[in-house]
């Protein structure tokens, strides 16, 4: 199959430095694929609300991603675009915003990432009364499920069809629903939802055991890396630093240290978008073979390290992987 414009675009520009570094990545990524490999892509960030959604959507669609580890902002902000994206604010000249101008967003209902206020009536409420029903329903038939479960069960079930504002290909919510990829969301309870579903268990309206745990998605993630770990092996694709790449990919050093698990393998590719530095003892700002010391990478593990925006780098190293 021939390359897209895009494709062609970075091969004859992208020569140097962090655009050949990209480029060196993207090859990386398919040569993963080619040779039967699986990939894990993390989400951190804002990455849902800048979008990515657009070019995520169909690498899950294709079959080049196998598992995602997100935060719980991630997995809701994809969402809550889905349903209130012409209600979203956009103020290009955020710099220069002052308090007192914040604070007026504020109270119009709007909460600011970056350039993009998400309309908090139209994105969370919308999305609330609806998940409290499937919060509500599974606790009262004693079942408990993980919170991009829950997220799965409200798209599939078309209730909030109505409400959709943009074309459902550019959300990757629906696409991993529609494939039940599997999906890791470490530290859930830092997002809106999570909050949301803490002001219930304060009330006293849910129970805090109807969600499961971090501790339980790490018990998964460790059955799902020992199932899908042979051959080629398992890549890391980290979108950002913090949680969603710390928790998923420390799940190795734990099953070979912890469980004494000696067989498994590193992870057996590697790639950071990041615009961290590394000081300060900065995680996202880690360079990789930090992470050989800790038991996460092999010494011949594809290193690759992007210094750059992933709200431009990603859908660049999609684009190439999707050969557009």
């Amino acid at each position: 199959m021939n390359r897209g414009p895009i494709s062609q675009f970075i091969e004859h520009n992208y020569r140097h430095f962090n655009a050949a570094a990209l480029l060196d990545a993207a090859k990386g990524y398919e040569t993963h694929l080619e040779e039967g490999g699986k990939m894990m892509i993390t989400l951190a960030g804002a990455m849902s609300t800048a979008e990515l959604g657009i070019s995520l959507a169909e690498m899950i669609r294709q079959g080049k991603v196998d598992i995602i580890s997100c935060t719980g902002a991630n997995l809701e902000e994809d969402v809550m675009n889905l349903v209130a994206h012409s209600h979203y604010k956009r103020v290009p000249n955020y710099r220069d915003l002052s308090p007192q101008e914040e604070w007026d967003l504020l109270e119009n209902g709007y909460n600011r990432v970056t350039d993009t206020c998400i309309p908090e009536e139209e994105a969370f409420r919308r999305i609330q009364k609806h998940i409290y029903k499937i919060w509500k329903d599974a606790e009262e038939k004693g079942e408990r499920y993980f919170p991009h479960e829950f997220m799965y069960k409200l798209l599939l079930s078309g209730v909030m069809k109505e409400n959709y504002e943009i074309p459902v290909e550019n959300s990757w919510m629906i696409a991993a629903a529609e494939r039940n990829l599997p999906i890791i969301v470490p530290g859930w309870e830092d997002s809106t939802m999570g909050n949301i579903f803490a002001s219930y268990v304060i009330k006293g309206e849910l129970k805090a055991s109807t969600m499961k745990s971090g501790i339980e998605y790490m018990a998964w993630l460790a059955d799902w890396y020992r199932a899908n770990s042979d051959g080629k092996g398992i890549g890391f694709f980290q979108i950002g630093g913090g949680i969603a790449g710390d928790f998923p990919i420390c799940v190795v050093p734990m099953l070979y240290q912890d469980l004494e698990m000696h067989e498994i393998p590193f992870w057996s590719y590697f790639c950071q978008i990041s615009d961290s530095t590394t000081s300060y003892g900065s995680y996202s700002g880690a360079v990789p073979n930090e992470k050989i010391t800790w038991g996460k990478l092999d010494i011949t593990t594809p290193k690759f390290i992007v210094e750059s925006d992933a709200t431009i780098v990603a859908p660049l190293i999609f684009a190439w992987v999707l050969k557009q």
